[in-house]
């Protein structure tokens, strides 16, 4: 995919067959971000659709998310705030449950980080079955706070992620998509 500036990010991102296990086509962004051009496009391509949008902060979840909704809030000028894995987080938090192929996993967020009418900008490297996206989703509009719009750099569409977003009523926002998984 040809992006503003020329950059190819699709071909930045390596597939290795069969990580974490047989049959799954694992989607590495490691070696975008070590290019240069690579990191700069994507935060660009990440952030320029919400120059005007009146996001107040950035949700990155963890851990990816964390580098490129950190870079994304910082280039917007707004704040970051992480959403992490559940036990990581120090003061008063609040959380959701999302399920994993082989059990049930938690992101919490502290209590106080967003309130009601805040505007929020969800960010995250992939989406896949949409777990973790829907948890965050429903972690924001549980403060009372509004998702603007959720952005990846990776949609995998064939596993249903990226629909269940728009069926929540969010914007989704994706650079690059590979078939299956």
């Amino acid at each position: 995919m040809d992006l503003r500036n020329g950059f190819d990010i699709k071909r930045y991102i390596r597939t290795l067959p069969d990580y974490p296990k047989k049959g799954i086509m694992f989607r590495d962004i490691t070696t975008l971000l070590a290019d240069a051009h690579g990191f700069r496009a994507t935060i660009d391509e990440l952030m320029w659709p919400f120059l005007r949008e009146g996001i107040d902060y950035v949700v990155g979840i963890e851990a990816r998310g964390f580098i490129l909704g950190g870079a994304v809030a910082h280039e917007l000028g707004k704040g970051f705030i992480p959403f992490r894995k559940k036990g990581k987080l120090p003061f008063h938090v609040i959380g959701r449950d999302y399920e994993l192929e082989y059990g049930v996993d938690t992101i919490e967020v502290h209590a106080d980080a967003m309130n009601e009418g805040d505007r929020i900008l969800i960010i995250d490297d992939l989406i896949a079955t949409g777990g973790t996206a829907i948890a965050a989703i429903e972690l924001v509009h549980a403060t009372g706070a509004e998702v603007v719009a959720a952005a990846f750099i990776v949609d995998l569409p064939d596993l249903g992620g990226s629909q269940k977003i728009r069926d929540k009523g969010v914007k989704l926002h994706t650079l690059v998509e590979f078939e299956g998984e």
